[in-house]
């Protein structure tokens, strides 16, 4: 069998190609360049080039043929040209997905096919198994052999949710060699194979693209335009009827009768949505193979502009009841999954004297909801749960982006970790975005089922609810979930470490 590693001069992909080639696989390697332009790269121009050098000796070394394929233009239209149009719409993609989906398993496997290859290999911390009958037969579904896609050995660097929308026609022709392997094994076996890629450290930033900034990215074709940064008062939740909706409603929901969990239990492991959407991209399908604290604070609610309190984390799970998540009508779900809306917040002006001269002057009145603080250059290139980049001082705690509006060019912020603005229990999956990994497990309208969801790479698997309705399918997570923004995947996991299927919200 002919297998064609996707070779990045990283040591992972290294090591993938060295296991086929001892294994008896007739391998070849070919390193693909998906980007020119260096202007928004935080490196340079010149990494590519390196990648591809280190990656052309690694083949020398293990002895199997190098090419090259220069796929620019497919990433361009299905990678780059997705990623502008989801933020200009104020969603925050997720182009590594999308780049296993549409270049390494689609347009890479072409180019490689048209040079014999039968499968495809690449250095993702995964596992591939075949999915068996009772009789231990492979199951074939319309004529395909369905295959199981399991979560890597090493936990600190599993990475099935990259893999989360790939199709069983794509996993059929897909090969992980190193996903049984932890990542300290992976370089001791470069290390004693003297491969040149031993030592080189993980990549960073989009896949194929690099670290790059992300607004000056964004900004080769969305234009900036100064908005205002409004911070949210915790008394706009006290008088908003969707939030008081989401309480109610999550109250009646539970088990037993009591008060439901809407924040979020502080960690420092979990920095919202900002990990992959700070001022630059740094979450990358390599990862650093560092290991991140934890940390033990949380935050209690708090009124008005008063700074939180620190409290001891007591991560409080909602138990929820089956039964009444099946009564819930779909008009019911659906506002649940709705995200709070800011735009009562109003400003007014009123004019006043100042100064001896009694110069007239204009300024907003006191608003009990919230504030204006400060300004940004395009609500577009910010996302739920940022919180570098805002450049707004005078807060005892950290300021957190919790809303924006695209149309009117707003940002919503809020203070503290534990703000209730951070926070979701619920999303939907629109009916054209449910994708199934594993197509016997297919939820029918009405079904209710228990899984783990991960919504972000690196992030602990959350125990959820799937409910399935005609108007999709809705995730209800037993804990509170912060740095929800639409655009994201979620992906869910059997007990078993299987992942079986991801939706985008």
């Amino acid at each position: 069998m002919k297998v064609c590693v996707g070779l990045s001069g990283g040591v992972d992909s290294s090591v993938a190609a060295l296991l086929l080639k001892r294994q008896g696989y007739d391998v070849f390697a070919m390193f693909m360049q998906n980007w020119h332009d260096a202007d928004a790269t935080l490196h340079g121009d010149c990494e590519w080039e390196e990648d591809r050098f280190v990656a052309e000796i690694v083949a020398r070394k293990i002895g199997i043929p190098f090419y090259f394929v220069d796929l620019s233009k497919e990433y361009r239209q299905r990678v780059v040209n997705y990623m502008f149009n989801e933020y200009s719409a104020g969603r925050t993609p997720n182009p590594d997905i999308l780049c296993n989906r549409e270049i390494k398993f689609d347009a890479f496997f072409e180019a490689a096919r048209e040079l014999g290859a039968d499968m495809v290999a690449t250095g993702h911390y995964c596992r591939r198994a075949p999915l068996l009958d009772d009789t231990g037969k492979q199951v074939v579904i319309n004529g395909l052999p369905q295959w199981r896609i399991l979560e890597g050995t090493d936990p600190n660097k599993d990475q099935s949710y990259f893999l989360c929308q790939l199709t069983q026609e794509q996993l059929g022709k897909a090969l992980f060699p190193i996903g049984h392997l932890t990542k300290p094994e992976v370089r001791q076996i470069a290390h004693l194979a003297d491969l040149p890629s031993a030592d080189k450290k993980d990549s960073q930033g989009i896949c194929f693209v690099g670290k790059v900034d992300l607004p000056t990215f964004l900004k080769q074709k969305l234009e900036p335009k100064e908005g205002d940064v409004v911070e949210v008062y915790d008394t706009y939740f006290q008088e908003n009827a969707q939030y008081k909706f989401v309480h109610d409603t999550l109250s009646s929901l539970l088990a037993t009768p009591g008060e439901p969990n809407m924040i979020t239990a502080f960690s420092s492991e979990d920095s919202g949505g900002a990990d992959f959407n700070n001022r630059s991209i740094e979450a990358t399908q390599e990862g650093d193979g560092g290991k991140r604290r934890r940390g033990s604070l949380r935050f209690a609610p708090y009124p008005g502009k008063c700074p939180p309190r620190r409290i001891a984390a007591t991560a409080t799970r909602n138990v929820f009841d089956a039964g009444k998540l099946t009564a819930l009508s779909d008009e019911d779900w659906m506002r649940l999954a709705e995200p709070i809306d800011y735009s009562g917040i109003k400003f007014e002006t009123e004019v006043y004297r100042s100064g001896k001269k009694h110069i007239k002057k204009v300024r907003y009145k006191e608003n009990p909801l919230g504030k204006i603080v400060g300004h940004h250059d395009g609500a577009q290139f910010y996302t739920i749960g940022q919180r570098k980049g805002l450049n707004i001082g005078g807060h005892q705690d950290s300021i957190f982006v919790i809303g924006t509006d695209i149309d009117r060019n707003i940002i919503y912020v809020g203070e503290g970790h534990g703000h209730k603005g951070l926070s979701r229990c619920c999303v939907r999956i629109a009916p054209k975005d449910i994708h199934w990994i594993r197509q016997d497990l297919k939820m029918t309208d009405g079904e209710v089922r228990r899984y783990r969801v991960r919504i972000r790479y690196r992030q602990p698997l959350q125990d959820a609810w799937l409910v399935k309705r005609p108007v999709g399918l809705f995730i209800l997570f037993d804990m509170p979930q912060r740095g929800i923004s639409s655009g994201q995947f979620a992906a869910w996991y059997s007990e078993d470490d299987e992942m079986l299927g991801s939706g985008v919200y």
